[in-house]
Parts: C-alpha cells; sequence; structure tokens
C-alpha cells in the first residue's frame, strides 16, 4: 500500500475544465478584443502558474500592458475579481472526490495535491469541501516552478513526510506531470475519464504509457492495489 497519493487537480479531482461565459467579464472590463485576452492568458500560462509577473493584481496588471491597454486602478481590481468569479464557476468537483479522499484518509493514506495554476486556485481551495482533506497543497505559483519540474512533487513529499517511492502520483496528464512523477520513482496513473476530451489542458504527457483508470474511484483502486509485475 503506498503511504501517499499526489493528485493533479483540474481534470483529476475536478471535471473538465472549459472556460465558462463569465470569462467574458474580463476582457469587458479591461476594454479589449476578448480573442487578444484569451491569446495572452494561452501564451503566458506556465509563466503566470509561476507567479513570475507579480501577485494576482500585478499579474492582471501584466494582462493589460501585454494588450495595450491603460485601466485605472479599480477597473484593474474589478477585473481581477471577474476573474477569479469565473475561475470559480468553472471549478466543479468530480461528484466522487469527496468519497474517494475520505476513503482514503480512513485507512490512513496521506494526501497531496500538486497543481500547476494561477493565484486563483489556492483563494478558491478554501471553500472547497475537499480542503480539510488534503494533507498538503503544492500550489506551482507559490513554489516558482511548474510540473514536471522536480520541486513541485519533493515540495509534497517533504510536507507529507515521505519518500517519493512511497508516492503515487494521479493525473490527467498535463503538464508532462506523469513522466515527471515517474522520473522521481514514483509509481504514476493516468485519470482517462470519457469528459477529459473536452478538457482546457497544457503540454499534454503524450510519452506516458503507464496505468490508466476511467474514473477517480477507480484511479484510486488502482493506486491502492499492487503494482503490476513488468515481464
Amino acid at each position: 500500500m503506498p503511504r501517499a497519493i499526489l493528485f493533479d487537480f483540474y481534470g483529476t479531482l475536478t471535471s473538465a475544465c472549459t472556460r465558462g461565459p463569465a470569462h467574458a467579464t474580463v476582457p469587458r472590463l479591461l476594454g479589449c478584443d476578448p480573442a487578444d485576452y484569451f491569446a495572452v492568458l494561452e501564451t503566458s500560462f506556465y509563466p503566470r502558474c509561476r507567479g513570475a509577473h507579480g501577485d494576482a493584481l500585478e499579474t492582471m496588471r501584466w494582462v493589460a500592458d501585454e494588450l495595450g491597454v491603460r485601466v485605472t486602478p479599480a477597473r484593474l481590481r474589478a477585473a481581477q475579481a471577474a476573474r477569479l468569479t469565473a475561475i470559480r464557476a468553472d471549478t466543479r468537483l468530480r461528484p466522487e472526490a469527496v468519497p474517494v479522499l475520505w476513503a482514503l484518509r480512513r485507512i490512513g493514506v496521506r494526501l497531496a495535491v500538486v497543481s500547476d495554476c494561477a493565484w486563483e486556485l489556492p483563494e478558491i481551495m478554501r471553500a472547497l469541501p475537499i480542503d480539510h482533506l488534503i494533507d498538503a497543497k503544492v500550489y506551482s505559483v507559490h513554489v516558482g516552478q511548474s510540473k514536471p519540474h522536480p520541486r513541485m512533487y519533493l515540495t509534497a513529499c517533504e510536507r507529507l513526510g515521505v519518500e517519493p517511492a512511497g508516492c503515487v502520483f494521479v493525473g490527467d496528464g498535463g503538464s508532462r506531470e506523469l513522466t515527471g512523477a515517474q522520473a522521481l520513482g514514483m509509481r504514476a496513473i493516468r485519470l482517462a475519464a470519457p469528459d477529459l476530451a473536452e478538457h482546457l489542458q497544457y503540454a499534454s504527457d503524450d510519452g506516458f504509457t503507464g496505468e490508466a483508470a476511467a474514473s477517480l474511484a477507480e484511479a484510486a483502486a488502482l493506486a491502492m492495489a499492487a503494482q503490476p509485475v513488468a515481464v
């Protein structure tokens, strides 16, 4: 039995993520073309999720500068608040997330979330029903690195008091997270849920050929089972 399971967040503990209609409020407040706004978000995902442009408000100011728009401090704050609201609306836990995490905790498995994210997720997480079930939360925007950088996984191991070999990593495969976990000696399981065909994902882990599960419950059961022996 593994001592700990590390979970990706978006697309793993949540259903597939897509940008909902609430995101349209942000470019409207900034006074820019929505297509240009979303293009900046797409090309700057990894620097933003590493905190390269400062805190949440400073990052929104950087986005405005990239778009060549000048906004008042009040509008900038409103745009960032609208972005937080939009991301919160898009964040839907899988129905099985709470029971799966509860079941793992009851048998003594330590749990971590290891997520590539901007400043919004740490804010959103505090209000989610899984918050108190997670022993360690590792956010790229706090660490200053993103998966598959070893620091993301090792920070979780340090906080849990577990060696990488005693961990299983479960994720949908964004940011090459599965092969990154394997490189540190972790067992990795891809969540291949049907809804992920529409998932907003960056740097898909196409080189991963390991174990896979069709649901979060199946992934947890697989993690707790004996690892297959190569023949």
